[in-house]
């Protein structure tokens, strides 16, 4: 099932792993252009966006390779798991964010899929460029460091 947070969002889906692999300069909000059978499918929980990525195309936003499983009571009417979606942003928005992807070398990554409290699913992009090898060593290091600092601050008291 999708997990609930305190502001009436359900999270369908986490990259957490683009976190690490990505340095995330700005996140956006999305819709997600959907059928009938792709949002009962996410109702359960099962899909993810561990692999996906966006991309702009005649100045619109699509949604590559996420896999959301088939929902088994929608009959003939289903649809295909991991077709591409259209992203729903403002023009300005989407011409912005592909001339960023074009020039400046970054990506769109989805960082969470999720219900927003009037149950409508959203998804959360961020702008990211690639870390290399090294970056990685030292983003761990500093999570290796404010996890010791913490265990040592509380057992001093």
């Amino acid at each position: 099932m999708a997990k609930k947070k305190d502001d009436g969002t359900k999270i369908i889906a986490d990259n957490r792993k683009a976190r690490y692999a990505y340095a995330i300069d700005d996140t956006l909000e999305a819709g997600l252009m959907l059928t009938g059978s792709e949002v009962k499918s996410l109702r359960t929980g099962k899909s993810t966006i561990g692999e996906s990525y966006a991309m702009a195309k005649d100045g619109e936003l699509f949604l590559v390779n996420a896999y959301i499983p088939e929902y088994t009571k929608a009959s003939r009417f289903n649809h295909e798991p991991k077709r591409t979606r259209k992203l729903l942003v403002h023009k300005r928005e989407a011409s912005k964010l592909g001339m960023a992807t074009q020039r400046e070398g970054m990506t769109l990554i989805p960082l969470r899929l999720y219900f927003n409290p009037k149950g409508i699913a959203k998804i959360e992009l961020g702008i990211a460029k690639g870390k290399k090898l090294h970056d990685k060593r030292e983003t761990e290091k500093k999570r290796d460091w404010q996890r010791d600092k913490a265990r040592l601050m509380r057992a001093k008291g």
